[in-house]
């Protein structure tokens, strides 16, 4: 291997310029038009694209002939620079991803595309057919199972269209697209190897299907979970994707330090779950980081001296010194149930996954009465909708108030990718959108997409919250039936501050952009 010295050697010897490459950043845009099995098969690193002709770093310049050869199989001229070979070699194995394994998984089911004045429908294709891609497709969804681990995606979308099949990941919240479109004729045999593995019924098309499936990915155990649902040009799958070891690790030492909740409220939150009895509250919609935010407080308060039980819908991911409880609706264990049946096993705190129904509101409050700990979660807009929600469910008034102890409001927003992260200038327009000045002077950022990122400008994300602690003025004025607004400003008053300024701070911190902030919250 040849370090800088020897590279500036050849360098000098041959006429080439010099670059060092330790602290190289991969233009990502540049990177998607080299295919990637060029990049590793001629062994280097696309640099910049100076007007028609493409700048790259080699290690071994004296190679005229596979430099003529590559210049050929690009199509375009090459302008070549001398690196390290130490330093190009770092570079491919981090570019290695199996994004080109998945590129070369589907180059047999790319979306085969016909003018319509040619008057063909699309060949569905024969049963022959299929046989001959079924080696293709398994390749094609092991690579998209593999490639989405990489990715870190919590889901992986099949999506079937008029004449394609569109396959996305979830990331940070956001789907992007895993691959180019596959060809619609494919998608049966897709869906049929995804119900294979989940063991559902192959033949049954028309209802809805639920199923699992773990494999042994690189040593650890994953699960994953599949739900397919017939649209009306086939089958469309999700799959999430559960790696157990990893959160049970990432649980081992969750705390809430590590949520993105400030100090402020962090404070009186630790003081909240640490209370002998009441109830605690978390609310946000669907995929807000709720169980997460009750996972890292029960982390917290979790001893062997404390009996900590909870009921959840189903149980995920498993925390010690806790009793975790499925609910199973089909034998008939309900949240009302279940959580009837804990309240008999002498616990010291409770989780109850969710507050869907009247009588497990009614139970849940009851137990927060009578010297229990209770932490639950429910769907609603912001911490004040909860108390109209709860009452709305016929929960007397006066016993909620007495056993709420704090309700905490909470969305998440993507943080900006550190690698690539850069000061950026928003528009006079996306500031006034923002329900800021025109003149803002404050400097906010962007990430510009890297390697690290994927191109996405976002790496992980991070909770925004608002905590309303009840006060006995705001006890009053809940039994008084005031107004929301009424509400709103006296917690203003006592110092509670709303998810939309945390997000505010959270952006002027560069810590995520206004674009994302907006999606998850009102402006005021």
């Amino acid at each position: 291997m040849s370090g800088n010295g020897e590279a500036r050697a050849l360098a000098e010897r041959y006429g080439y310029p010099f670059v060092d490459l330790s602290g190289f950043r991969e233009d990502v845009e540049l990177w998607r038009q080299v295919p990637m099995d060029f990049i590793l098969r001629y062994r280097f690193v696309p640099l910049a694209e100076e007007r028609e002709r493409l700048k790259i770093a080699v290690a071994h310049p004296e190679n005229f002939r596979q430099m003529d050869e590559l210049e050929l199989v690009l199509g375009r001229p090459l302008v070549l620079s001398v690196a390290s070979e130490v330093q190009i070699e770092e570079i491919l194995a981090r570019n290695r991803s199996s994004s080109f394994l998945l590129d070369k998984a589907s180059e047999e089911l790319k979306l085969e595309t016909s003018s319509d004045e040619e008057g063909d429908e699309p060949d569905l294709g024969s049963e022959g057919e299929i046989a001959e891609s079924g080696s293709a497709v398994i390749k094609l969804v092991h690579s998209l199972l593999l490639n989405g681990i990489e990715r870190r995606a919590s889901d992986i979308h099949v999506e079937t269209k008029e004449d394609h099949v569109a396959l996305k990941y979830r990331i940070d919240g956001v789907l992007y697209p895993a691959m180019e479109a596959v060809d619609h004729k494919h998608h049966q045999t897709i869906v049929s190897r995804l119900k294979v593995m989940a063991e559902l019924d192959v033949a049954e098309r028309r209802v809805p299907q639920d199923g699992r499936f773990k494999l042994r990915i690189r040593g650890r155990p994953i699960d994953f979970r599949v739900s397919i649902m017939p649209s009306i040009y086939g089958e469309d799958v999700v799959i999430r994707i559960l790696d157990k070891e990893s959160i049970s690790e990432q649980f081992r030492e969750l705390s809430l330090d590590v949520l993105g909740i400030p100090e402020r409220e962090l404070k009186r939150l630790r003081k909240f779950i640490r209370e002998p009895y009441g109830m605690v509250l978390v609310t946000g919609p669907t995929g807000s980081g709720k169980t997460t935010t009750l996972y890292a407080a029960l982390s917290e308060i979790a001893s062997a001296e404390r009996k900590i039980v909870t009921i959840e819908d189903p149980v995920e991911y498993r925390i010690p010194h806790v009793t975790q409880v499925p609910v199973n609706e089909k034998k008939g264990l309900s949240f009302a149930r279940g959580l009837r049946s804990i309240l008999r096993h002498d616990p010291d705190t409770i989780m109850v996954g969710e507050v869907r129904d009247p009588e497990t509101a009614a139970i849940a409050v009851q137990a927060a009465l009578t010297g229990h700990l209770v932490f639950t979660t429910v769907h609603a807009n912001n911490a004040f909708d909860v108390i109209g929600r709860f009452l709305h469910m016929g929960v007397e008034p006066y016993n909620f108030v007495s056993a709420l102890n704090c309700i905490m409001a909470q969305r998440l927003v993507r943080r900006i990718c550190e690698e690539c992260r850069e000061e950026v200038a928003p528009s006079a327009e996306e500031l006034e959108l923002s329900g800021l000045r025109p003149d803002e002077r404050r400097p906010f950022f962007a990430g510009r997409g890297c390697y690290q990122c994927h191109g996405t400008g976002f790496r992980g994300r991070t909770a925004v919250a608002e905590l309303l602690s009840l006060s006995d003025r705001l006890r009053q004025l809940i039994l008084d039936r005031r107004s929301a607004s009424e509400l709103k400003q006296a917690a203003r008053e006592e110092g509670m501050v709303s998810v939309r300024e945390h997000a505010l701070e959270n952006v002027f911190a560069g810590i995520t952009t206004l674009t994302d902030i907006n999606k998850v919250t009102f402006v005021e």
